[in-house]
């Protein structure tokens, strides 16, 4: 046996046993508000050609946790329009146990609106356009406090909750709106209380229980200047908050090195862990035409855009980068509905079939083996996507204080997974280790 291959054969002992790392706690997320929505029109998912609940296929491909929205519609206007007004309390109820039951957190989106509420819209619900200000403020308490008590007696107990959906401009317009011509003291006031009223319900409700993590959701994934200007504001209402949520569509938001920096900089001033609370990418380009920021909208592009945006999140500052959602993950074409290409950025294909991408995305959330494999070309070590934002590093000797290298190596990715092939070495024996570049 030659000297190079027993150095090799060393080596992969010491890393068996020395560079095993722990499994990171990072959020693998997808929307699947209108799962049932789907199901209802007949519409199916598989994974390898044999049909099963949707929730317990992405579970197996790795995700942790599924968001699903909460408008305040009726049953007479959910009735009359599924698509826009279904996602109410008598909905949303039984989907979040179907959630918990599966093994999976839950992530509740409130939108404060009977309908989609985003930076463009944020309507008062319906039931509420009579309330004055100080009434307004108590409903917030009362509508809070009795969605998670609902939510909390079903078995279905919220681990995060949003304080509205995509507040760029505030909510409940106009009494909470913010920006324009409603950019002042007196909105930013008002939007505070209306905010902590929100959080002191569901802390009340939380009782006894566990307290969800508090997100606060912007659209402004790529703009650090609004989003600075938006948690400046909000920071200076004292709205108690644990997360900094923030879409980012590749299509509308720029490229990611935008994202990146707005991630660094919020992790940075504000010193709270960040989110991706929406995101997605073409699987085809039937919808989105072009080239997206160098990927091609396809079934390799949508793998390409995780394995893309696996080390900007994981590599966020001081390891606050605390997980992805992708939205729209269970929608499927349906004749009559508008959609606006949503179809096409999903989890799975025109006929329920699960795609390549949903393995890649579980991935984030993978143990943080370091393996290792002995070719004729020398020592290959692999790693999953959990690694995104981690260096290779090496050292010859492992007594205190010991020194860790960064390796000069080219790292790879195929599939789920970053490798690299080291020549064989005649040196002294080497240990190796994913370090955190943070």
């Amino acid at each position: 046996m030659g000297s190079n291959l027993v150095h090799l054969i060393s080596a992969v002992l010491a890393l068996s046993v020395a560079c095993t790392c722990p499994a990171q706690n990072f959020v693998a997320g997808a929307d699947m508000s209108h799962l049932k929505f789907f199901e209802s029109k007949g519409k199916t998912y598989k994974d390898g050609g044999v049909t099963q609940d949707a929730l317990a296929i992405l579970k197996k491909q790795g995700l942790t946790c599924v968001r699903l929205r909460l408008f305040t519609s009726s049953a007479a206007q959910a009735a009359a329009n599924p698509y826009n007004y279904i996602n109410n309390l008598d909905y949303a109820v039984p989907l979040a146990q179907r959630v918990k039951n599966a093994g999976l957190q839950f992530y509740l989106d409130f939108h404060y609106s009977d309908t989609w509420a985003d930076p463009g819209h944020q309507a008062i619900p319906s039931a509420w356009t009579n309330l004055t200000f100080s009434q307004l403020v108590q409903q917030m308490y009362s509508y809070n406090s009795n969605s998670i008590a609902s939510f909390k007696t079903a078995g279905a107990m919220p681990d995060y909750v949003s304080i509205g959906n995509e507040i760029t401009s505030g909510l409940l317009w106009p009494s909470g709106e913010v920006g324009g011509s409603f950019e002042n003291s007196t909105q930013w006031s008002q939007l505070g209380q209306l905010m902590k009223a929100a959080i002191q319900g569901i802390q009340d409700a939380s009782a006894g229980g566990t307290m969800p993590k508090i997100i606060v959701h912007i659209d402004r994934g790529g703009d650090w200047s609004i989003t600075q200007w938006f948690f400046d504001n909000l920071n200076a209402q004292g709205v108690p908050f644990d997360m900094i949520g923030e879409s980012y569509y590749p299509f509308w938001h720029g490229p990611l090195s935008s994202l990146s920096n707005c991630l660094n900089n919020a992790a940075n001033r504000y010193h709270k862990p960040v989110i991706v609370a929406e995101t997605a990418f073409p699987w085809t380009n039937s919808f989105w035409t072009t080239t997206i920021n160098g990927i091609t909208p396809s079934l390799t592009g949508q793998i390409q855009y995780v394995v893309a945006l696996a080390p900007i999140v994981k590599g966020v500052a001081g390891g606050m980068g605390a997980g992805v959602f992708w939205w729209g993950t269970e929608y499927q074409g349906v004749n009559g509905v508008n959609e606006a290409g949503f179809n096409t950025t999903s989890f799975f294909d025109a006929g329920g079939n699960l795609l390549r991408s949903a393995n890649e995305y579980g991935q984030l959330t993978a143990p943080l083996n370091l393996n290792i494999s002995v070719a004729d070309m020398g020592l290959v070590l692999s790693w999953p996507l959990s690694g995104a934002g981690f260096s290779l590093t090496t050292t010859t000797n492992l007594t205190p204080p010991v020194v860790w290298s960064p390796l000069p190596s080219t790292i790879q990715n195929t599939g789920t997974v970053y490798w690299t092939t080291l020549p064989p070495d005649s040196g002294p024996q080497r240990f190796y280790r994913l370090q955190s570049n943070w």
